[in-house]
């Protein structure tokens, strides 16, 4: 399905144009039926008051053809028969407009409108007499065709004899109006219409130049692959200035992740580099002096290799997000038990204190590593001790690492987590050839278990290392 083509601001101004539209539509068709019908209904009372004031007057005694009638207003005084009494105007039937049952005026052919009567004897009247007007009527009054609705009212006369009382009132002021309304709204509703809709379209442009701006600038930034730009945010605090500072956000999260990617490869080509050229000219003096290859120089140069591709590859897989294939419950207790009974041949022997009976969810591969990463730092550095411990702090699982050596300086506390840094005394004891990965690694895998990891100074002397991590169940029991 392909869709409609056009800008945010045109289909603004058309739906804002088209809802205005209906809305007047509506809105004009209301008022015209409300206006015709208020015109109609004082037209009706109108000839209804004249009716009932000639009415009024016949039944006080005065005669038909004495009565004063109103020249501006249509009247006919019939009998019961049809006959005219008295009339201000001679009135020609010509058609009907609306319905057919109507008062008819004219000497030959009126007959009563059938309409509740209201008989009232002379001198007294009924306070509120009740006539029904009948639809308009087309009739030649003094050769002028007019429409006119009509009230009728019947009223004993002096004599006892029923005398109808027709009273028209003319439809022209109706149409007139009716008319000039029309005319106005056929002519105001385009011209609003046309309002609306400049309008709308200069005040969604005027809204929408920043989000134009921040699409130019980004457009920029990537055409120029300079991720220090950012793009402009407007002095306004709606949603446009929250989406360029959102924006600008990411910008700044995507260039701190790409100046990241480039010094990891810059590191990595380093940390490569050395090992490689060492190990491909220990290969090349053996190929031209073979009694002159050191055999295990060279097997420790492919180790070294081995464990800093190993590293790398990790990295990259918690740097793409990529999940453990297997979580497991683990005990903890267990995990250090089994991990440093493995170890052999370390320059000092690993003390474990109190080990607290917990459970944590993770891989235990990675989990693993993580304490030998850590096991493997506190060896570079202590001087006589390495203790290991377990113990619950907080609802949280601490794993504790602690050595006697030199510790961290506070101002670098953080630095040691980053990636290939060393310290100058890191460097010195790093005898094994270590890259600098070890605690970057460790942290990362904390944190992809919903724990964390931080340095702090060990009471006594030296540093301690603490990985929280969440357990299951409430129980914290150390083993002896």
């Amino acid at each position: 399905m392909r869709r409609p083509r056009g800008s945010v601001r045109l289909r603004a101004a058309a739906g804002a144009t088209a809802v205005v539209a209906v809305a007047l539509v509506i809105t004009g068709m209301a008022v015209l039926l409300v206006l015709r019908a208020d015109l109609r209904k004082k037209a009706d009372e109108q000839a209804r008051i004249e009716a009932h004031s000639i009415a009024t007057t016949l039944a006080s005694g005065t005669p038909p053809d004495a009565v004063r009638l109103d020249e501006a207003t249509p009247t006919e005084i019939t009998d019961s028969r049809g006959r005219v009494l008295a009339s201000n105007v001679h009135l020609t039937p010509v058609g009907t407009v609306g319905q057919d049952a109507l008062p008819t005026a004219t000497a030959a052919t009126a007959t009563p409108v059938p309409l509740p009567s209201v008989t009232i004897d002379p001198p007294s009247l009924t306070p509120e007499p009740q006539g029904r007007p009948a639809p308009p009527k087309t009739v030649r009054a003094d050769g002028v065709t007019g429409d006119y609705r009509w009230a009728a009212h019947e009223v004993t006369g002096a004599g006892g004899e029923p005398i109808i009382v027709n009273v028209g009132s003319p439809v022209a002021t109706e149409r007139s109006v009716m008319r000039a309304v029309k005319g106005s709204l056929l002519i105001g509703l385009p011209l609003l219409l046309a309002v609306v809709g400049v309008a709308t379209w200069l005040v969604t442009g005027r809204a929408l130049r920043p989000v134009e701006n921040i699409r130019r600038e980004m457009a920029a930034i990537t055409a120029s692959s300079d991720l220090s730009r950012r793009v402009p945010v407007p002095a306004s605090r709606d949603e446009i200035a929250r989406l360029a500072r959102t924006t600008n956000a990411t910008l700044a999260t995507l260039e701190g992740a790409v100046e990241r990617q480039r010094r990891f490869v810059a590191d990595a080509s380093h940390e490569l580099r050395n090992p490689i050229a060492s190990l491909r000219t220990q290969l090349e003096v053996g190929a031209s002096h073979p009694a002159l290859l050191d055999v295990g120089a060279a097997a420790e140069d492919v180790a070294r290799l081995q464990r800093l591709t190993t590293d790398l590859l990790l990295l990259a897989r918690l740097d793409a997000g990529e999940q453990p294939l297997s979580r497991s419950e683990i005990s903890l207790a267990d995990l250090v038990e089994e991990e440093l009974a493995q170890r052999v041949g370390d320059r000092i022997p690993v003390r474990l204190e109190p080990l607290a009976d917990l459970n944590v969810e993770g891989a235990r591969s990675q989990l693993a590593r993580v304490l030998g990463n850590l096991v493997d730092n506190a060896q570079r550095h202590a001087a006589s001790e390495v203790v290991v411990s377990v113990r619950a702090r907080d609802g949280m699982a601490v794993l504790q690492v602690a050595d006697d050596g030199d510790g961290v300086p506070e101002n670098q506390r953080e630095r040691i987590f980053e990636r290939f840094v060393r310290l100058d005394a890191a460097r010195r004891a790093d005898d094994d050839g270590g890259a600098g990965l070890g605690l970057a690694i460790a942290r990362d895998v904390t944190v992809r278990h919903g724990g964390s990891l931080v340095v702090r100074a060990r009471p006594g002397g030296g540093a301690l290392f603490e990985a929280e991590l969440p357990y299951n169940g409430n129980a914290a029991t150390p083993r002896p």
